[in-house]
């Protein structure tokens, strides 16, 4: 499956924001069989502190929702755990781990519900639009490609005359 432009939105935070060394996207679980076909969007690994940050990523623009809200909890509940089994399972090596899961529009009763949810940090609605900005105010400062094709674009209109 492709990389989805929200994913490479998230991928520019961790790479330019957070500073991570290595940013990946769609990763699977090393074996295959049924644990294989599910994926984490984004993972970013900071090796000078030895942080990772295992992230889901969902742009729906008309608000998250999966059939229902309880449907749409449940189903990032379940993300979740898997990001928290792939770190247990295969990032030993970095003790410091956030889990994230981004999207620009959470409708409130789904994002109410997905602050119970201990350990998981929400990126949504207003924080996004925060690290959204973040990268516009940061791409218009420089010109040299970073690989990222969200930001680039920004760098673009960030240099628009």
């Amino acid at each position: 499956m492709g990389t989805e432009i929200g994913e490479y939105v998230v991928g520019a935070c961790l790479k330019l924001l957070k500073l991570c060394d290595f940013v990946d996207y769609n990763v699977r679980r090393p074996g295959g069989g049924l644990a294989g076909l599910n994926e984490i969007d984004v993972v970013g690994l900071d090796f000078k502190t030895k942080t990772a940050y295992l992230c889901e990523a969902t742009t729906h623009l008309d608000g998250l929702l999966y059939k229902d809200a309880r449907t749409t909890v449940e189903r990032i509940r379940k993300k979740y755990e898997r990001l928290r089994d792939y770190a247990k399972d295969f990032l030993s090596d970095f003790p410091n781990r956030h889990f994230m899961f981004w999207s620009p529009v959470v409708r409130e009763s789904v994002a109410n519900e997905l602050k119970k949810i201990s350990g998981l940090e929400l990126v949504i609605n207003k924080d996004y639009t925060a690290y959204v900005r973040l990268l516009q105010e940061l791409a218009k400062k420089g010109t040299h490609d970073t690989g990222n094709p969200t930001f680039r674009v920004l760098q673009i209109l960030g240099h628009l005359r």
